[in-house]
């Protein structure tokens, strides 16, 4: 038989604190991260002519999303040994840059569409291409899922991952079903309730993600890494 304190933080109750206390303070760690435009964002209100402006404010959450994944990914269930914050900051420092690469054409490209959209009337266009916008939109934002977590996870060059978040959008059709039904609940409490709620929830949204994303993490371990 085991000795007692064998067994701490490997029993259901420490499991579930770790979990709390890790989700916990990558939340806060988050929101410190994304600080710099987050009150910006929340204060401009839904003007269309404010598109530029939360596009500039959503810059810093793209490095701040990515070291959460890495954070949560890396994340360790005992108790003994929790250090959520130390693996946020590596994360952040690890993935700030290649993520921007990504993150800051992504919000051009989807403001781009959302000011088209806005004043689809000016542009004397048939409807049918509104309907094109909006596919083309949603396929973005679930192409810009999968780059976020690869390029959280593994340190490819930034063309291959945009090469393989495109691959995986077919591929694994379960794992993009997934980001599109976080993306929906996002939207939808959004549209809802506060425009901060999704923020005040982002740990445990993307704690999903990562799940869901399970099938993309483990091809790209087996068949793209050495």
């Amino acid at each position: 038989m085991s000795a007692p304190g064998a067994a701490f933080g490997t029993g259901p109750l420490s499991r579930a604190a770790a979990l709390v206390h890790t989700l916990l303070t990558v939340e806060v760690l988050l929101l410190l991260a994304a600080s710099p435009g987050l009150p910006v964002l929340l204060l401009a209100g839904n003007d269309p002519a404010n598109l530029p402006l939360a596009a500039l404010c959503l810059l810093p959450l793209g490095p701040a999303v990515s070291a959460a994944l890495y954070a949560l990914h890396h994340r360790d269930r005992d108790l003994t040994d929790l250090h959520p914050a130390r693996a946020y900051r590596r994360g952040l420092r690890l993935n700030a840059l290649p993520v921007l690469n990504l993150w800051a054409p992504l919000l051009a490209w989807l403001t781009l569409i959302a000011f088209t959209l806005t004043h689809f009337a000016a542009t004397g266009l048939p409807g049918w291409w509104a309907v094109l916008l909006l596919a083309v939109g949603a396929g973005s934002l679930l192409w810009g899922a999968h780059a976020l977590v690869l390029t959280s996870l593994f340190a490819f060059r930034t063309r291959d991952t945009a090469r393989l978040a495109g691959y995986f959008l077919l591929r694994h059709g379960r794992a993009t079903l997934g980001a599109a039904s976080l993306l929906v609940l996002a939207g939808g409490l959004t549209a809802l309730l506060t425009e901060a709620l999704p923020a005040l929830l982002a740990a445990p949204l993307l704690l999903s993600l990562l799940h869901s994303s399970r099938p993309v993490i483990a091809e790209t371990l087996e068949d793209f890494t050495v």
